[in-house]
Order: C-alpha cells, then sequence, then structure tokens
C-alpha cells in the first residue's frame, strides 16, 4: 500500500465517515491500536463504529504510520 492510500484530507475523511481524523486518532488511541495487529484494529473499525472496510484500511494504515 503507497502512501497515497492513507494520506487522505480530513475533507476526504467525513465525506466517508462522517467523522474528522482527529475523531478517528482518538478512537483508536483509545483502542490501543498502536498495540495490536493491522486486521484486529480494523476490525474493530468495522465492527463496533461502521467504517467502511476500504476507509477501516486507509484510516489504520495512516494512523500506524504516523505512530511508527
Amino acid at each position: 500500500m503507497t502512501a497515497d492510500h492513507w494520506e487522505v484530507s480530513d475533507e476526504q475523511v467525513v465525506a466517508m465517515t462522517g467523522k474528522s481524523l482527529a475523531h478517528w486518532t482518538e478512537v483508536l488511541n483509545q483502542f490501543d491500536a498502536e498495540k495490536k495487529r493491522s486486521n484486529d484494529v480494523v476490525a474493530h473499525l468495522k465492527n463496533e463504529h461502521r467504517v467502511p472496510g476500504n476507509w477501516a484500511r486507509t484510516l489504520t494504515t495512516g494512523y500506524l504510520e504516523r505512530q511508527g
């Protein structure tokens, strides 16, 4: 996956998920996403927060890249 898949604007994220990047960063911080497998983080976003699959992966990858 290349950077253009996870380097998205706040406007794009809001349009596709209804919430801002800051909101999703906080959700992932509370979930301790940095300490979990990326597939588990994606599943959490999809199942618990109803984020569409491709956007769950985008948010997860972007978050983990920013933490790294």
